[in-house]
């Protein structure tokens, strides 16, 4: 797999790639996320591929200290592979040069498979409750 950054042209593989990965709402526009994040200075999202392919996603932002993860997703059929490990490892070192000094992600209390991931990677429940509020 090679992993490099995404634009506006990979808007809806990457979409349909975080449907299919269950990772979209109906309230929330993942293509006005993926706009977003091209937009930002501070956030990009990098996608992995395999001969042209659209395999995998990770969007990755900062504020200026901590990092967040956001979208990750690998396509099902090549889940098992380490794909998902090596897009974590991108969006950490896209942090790291960006210089934030801590990385966070949410994970749905309903996603409980997930967590396991993300534990053998050293990420640990943080004590906190995240907190929403609409704007728009």
């Amino acid at each position: 797999m090679q992993i490099s950054g995404l634009i506006p042209a990979h808007c809806d593989d990457a979409a349909a790639l975080w449907h299919r990965a269950g990772l979209t709402r109906p309230w929330n526009s993942p293509e006005g996320d993926f706009r977003r994040a091209l937009d930002g200075e501070t956030s990009t999202i990098l996608g992995g591929f395999d001969d042209g392919c659209l395999i995998g996603t990770v969007m990755v932002g900062h504020d200026g200290h901590r990092g967040w993860v956001y979208y990750l997703a690998v396509d099902e059929a090549r889940r098992g592979q380490g794909l998902g490990v090596q897009l974590m490892a991108a969006a950490e070192d896209w942090l790291r040069e960006q210089g934030a000094v801590k990385v966070q992600l949410m994970v749905r209390s309903t996603n409980e498979a997930v967590v396991g991931f993300y534990d053998r990677l050293g990420y640990e429940d943080a004590d906190v409750t995240v907190r929403a509020k609409w704007l728009v």
